[in-house]
Order: structure tokens, then sequence, then C-alpha cells
């Protein structure tokens, strides 16, 4: 790092006099790498704590933008970002590097999936779930039994905050608990709402646990999964120290969500939207604009490109992928891309 030991132990000095860190643990915070998956409400707490803490490289990992809405408990974010529609990761990058110049940010626009799990989380040691969707979590579970690495589930919304720690081999797994991802109708923050003390609480509980890992204080973390509603002053908990031997992922090694199969190629996202990623390819933003022009209005970055035609509005990332927004029917959000950007 570029930093002198001097300026080093300056920035951390309030966190190494912590007896349960110290200047040996502070050392192997520098050194470590931590992926956070997904920069939304909890991710961007949660970024903002590890950057802070010194961890010495993060992968941020997240498929959205920035939104007004956002703004109510998103730390990292601000109306800037929102009107220029930043995506979510490097919106984070840009304000890590504001407050923490001397560690490795990677920012990855990208969604996590089957075909790309791999290569986004190589060389993380730990992996901080702070997605919206359990299809995301269960290939998170996945690879991380599969590859014998930890990481951390964590969820919040309306006044309710969830954690809980995955050490493959040693603690249960997310399939050992929730075998099935929930059914029916499912709360998110678009239904219910969101308090931001929820979010952080969520954020600060998953990154202590993190801290714990990373300077080898493993004795000390929690094997429960823990819950709380932060409003109906509610806690409870359930043992999770045991993996169960039944289990299809960490017991039968059946990894069904890291090959990808019953994926869907579009999925609900939430905010009356839809996302499409069943292409991968490159997009030239500028041809697309010119395409798109005259036929409603185009804003784009070096990142994405949105669209707005009538009551719709579209974001194409890099890739092909494609959020369609203003209708939550998959067949017009399908119709809308395909006419536009093509199928």
């Amino acid at each position: 790092m570029a930093a002198s030991s001097q300026t080093l132990a300056e920035r951390y000095s309030r966190q190494t006099l912590f007896q349960g860190i110290g200047p040996g643990g502070q050392e192997k915070l520098l050194r470590a790498h931590v992926a956070v998956v997904g920069v939304g409400a909890t991710g961007a707490a949660a970024a903002s704590l590890l950057a802070r803490a010194g961890v010495g490289t993060l992968t941020l990992i997240d498929r959205d933008f920035v939104e007004e809405s956002n703004l109510q408990r998103q730390v990292l974010f601000d109306e800037a970002d929102a009107r220029d529609a930043l995506p979510k990761a490097e919106a984070a990058r840009r304000k890590i590097a504001g407050f923490n110049s001397e560690i490795d940010v990677r920012a990855q626009v990208a969604d996590l999936v089957p075909g790309n799990v791999h290569e986004l989380l190589r060389g993380a040691e730990l992996v901080l779930d702070a997605t919206d969707n359990f299809e995301t979590r269960y290939l998170l579970n996945d690879y991380a039994v599969e590859q014998g690495k930890p990481w951390i589930y964590a969820a919040a919304v309306g006044s309710y905050a969830v954690t809980m720690n995955i050490v493959p081999g040693e603690t249960a797994c997310l399939a050992c608990i929730f075998p099935e991802a929930p059914g029916g109708a499912v709360e998110t923050c678009d239904t219910a709402g969101i308090l931001n003390t929820a979010v952080n609480l969520a954020g600060s509980l998953e990154v202590t646990e993190a801290l714990k890992w990373l300077v080898g204080a493993r004795e000390k973390m929690r094997r429960t999964l823990i819950s709380c509603d932060v409003w109906a002053n509610e806690w409870s908990e359930i043992a999770t120290g045991t993996p169960r031997a039944d289990c299809a992922v960490c017991g039968v090694r059946d990894f069904v969500h890291l090959r990808g199969e019953g994926r869907p190629h579009i999925t609900l996202c939430g905010r009356n939207s839809v996302q499409i990623h069943e292409r991968s390819r490159v997009v030239d933003f500028a041809e697309m604009e010119a395409r798109l022009a005259p036929h409603g209005l185009v804003k784009r970055n070096a990142m994405l490109l949105r669209f707005e035609r009538g009551e719709i509005t579209m974001t194409l990332f890099g890739d092909g992928r494609a959020m369609v927004q203003g209708t939550s029917d998959v067949a017009v959000a399908r119709t809308f891309y395909a006419r536009f950007v093509g199928s």
C-alpha cells in the first residue's frame, strides 16, 4: 500500500486498541479480500464498514443502478448518483475511494449467475450476502459449500433484520435451515417498506462476524440464525451449529443452483420491473443510442443506457442484460426488449 506505516497506524489506531483485533489483527484485515454480493441497502452499509475497518481488497457485485428512492437507506450514494443512474457497484467504489483510497475496491456491474460466479468471487476468502432474492442466495450457498469457503447470509425488510454465518463443514448451510425458498408472497422493501435502522443493524451484525473470521477469532463467531424486529423489540435465535446429514447441498453435495437447473431467464425484480438476462453480448451504447433516439428519450454513461418510451423505462447494461421498469408483466417486458433490442 502507498500509505506509510505511521499513517496506517493512525488511521486504524482506535480499532487496534480494541483487544479483539490489535495490531496483528489489523495486519490480517489489510491483507484480506472480501466479496459483497449486492450493493443496495445492506450491501452499502457492509461495504462502508469493511472499507473503514481497513479490509484491503473488496469486490463489490451489483446488477442495479442508483435511484432516488435508494437514498433513504443506501449510505454510499447521493443525489448526483441517482440523477446519473450510476451503477451501484461503481458509485460505491467512488465513494469509498473518497474516505479510504488505500484499499483496492473492485466494482463488478453484473448479475451473479452460475456462469460467472466462480470468476466474480475468485480470490475472495469470505463472501457477504446483501442480495434481495433467495435464488442468488442458494447459488452462493452452493458455491461456498463446493469451494469450502465461508459466507454470511443477511437480509432486512420492514423493521426486521436477520443474519447467519455459514462455515462449510462446521455449521449448517442455508439449505439445512431452508431446504426450499419461502413459498407464496414474500414481503419486499417495495411492499413492506424498510427502516434504514434495520438495514444498518443487519450490515453491522454481518460485518462484525466477518471481522471475527478475518482476524482469526473464529471461536467467537455466532452459531445461530439471529433475527430481530427493531420496531417491535423482538429477538429470536435458531441454532445452526450442526450441519444436517441429509442436506441436499452440504450432505449430498448436489449443487442444483450452481448448475443453473431451472433458473429463469426472466425474473421479477420489484419496483414494478422485470429483469431480462437471457443474453450475454457486448452492447455498443453509441450505436444503440442512435437506434433508439427516434423512438424515445435516451440517456447513457459508460456503463449503461436508459431508454424511456411512454410508461416504460428500459435500462440496458453492457452485457445485454436489461431492466424493464413500468410493468410486472413478463410478456410485456419481453416484447418491449425484443422490439427495441432484439430477441
